[in-house]
């Protein structure tokens, strides 16, 4: 049979208060409600639960069984309905994240310290995939991709400027085998390319020529599907790399690697958060946004 939980409530709040006023009192009900509902309890049950007189209460051993059981689950209940109602509205919880590589090594990473040292009680868990990820499947509440082309019902908020990409190569690499000068001189050199978890595909190498885009088909012996492997592989000169400029900043700081080709290479869209928008006004999510946004100094 079906629980009668609004009876069972009334019942519950009965024992605790002692008193059908006080119960009343508590629930914001009439006491003849309050009496009304027991009695209705009383005659499902087909026993009585509490024995009354003119100045006091009591449970049977019905009642008293009943209590035992049913106290503490509506303890959790009422536990349980005051965590639904602050999740999203205050500044604690979970907040699950899909995310590349590039992401976390430059937007994400660098904001997250002082995020944590201002929300503690929002933990931060992080998915890391190349795909555009079906949010709501993956129980993520937001994720990471280049541009704004996203699904009708999703929300995008840029959190970077335009992506400078460029071409590195180790000072070794360059001593051995001479900089290539035009994006066709790369089918000459060991060219390290990036495959696509997800889809399997390789990450084409885009140029500009005439404000138009075009790919050069480049080969080479190493292939791999991370972004830190690919730039150690380059600076230990196994080859050349096609990469966010920003992403190997330390390692041109660092003389490892040396940037070639930049007068042909162009700009991906700027990276953007995007989440469902049913979530734009859980508080974590809203508050991480907002801390990205001030740490990388960019607007919506």
């Amino acid at each position: 049979m079906r629980l009668p939980l609004p009876t069972l409530e009334i019942f519950n709040a009965i024992a605790r208060e002692g008193s059908f006023k006080g119960a009343a009192q508590r629930l914001g009900l009439q006491p003849s409600t309050v009496s009304h509902q027991l009695k209705s309890l009383e005659d499902q049950l087909g026993t009585a639960l509490i024995i009354r007189t003119t100045r006091s209460l009591s449970l049977t051993e019905a009642g008293r069984a009943l209590l035992r059981g049913a106290g503490p689950a509506f303890d959790q209940l009422a536990d349980a309905v005051e965590t639904a109602r602050s999740v999203g509205h205050a500044p604690r919880g979970t907040l699950r994240l899909a995310m590349t590589d590039f992401v976390h090594e430059l937007y994400v990473g660098p904001a997250l310290p002082s995020f944590c040292d201002t929300f503690p009680e929002i933990e931060i868990e992080m998915q890391f995939t190349d795909a555009l990820t079906d949010l709501l499947a993956e129980e993520l509440h937001a994720g990471f991709r280049l541009g704004d082309r996203i699904a009708p019902d999703m929300v995008a908020v840029r959190i970077s400027r335009a992506e400078p990409l460029a071409v590195f190569a180790s000072p070794s690499y360059l001593q051995k085998h001479g900089a290539p000068k035009t994006p066709s001189d790369l089918l000459d050199h060991d060219c390290i390319r990036y495959r696509f978890p997800t889809s399997r595909h390789i990450a084409p190498w885009t140029f500009k020529r005439h404000d138009e885009d075009y790919a050069v088909e480049v080969k080479g012996p190493l292939i791999a599907n991370t972004l830190p492997a690919m730039v150690d592989l380059a600076t230990r000169g196994l080859g050349l790399i096609f990469t966010f400029k920003d992403y190997c900043a330390t390692q041109v700081r660092n003389e490892q690697l040396v940037p070639v080709l930049e007068d042909h290479i162009g700009k991906t869209p700027g990276t953007y958060i995007y989440f469902p928008r049913e979530y734009r006004n859980i508080v974590p999510l809203r508050l991480f946004i907002d801390h990205l946004k001030a740490v990388n100094k960019t607007g919506s």
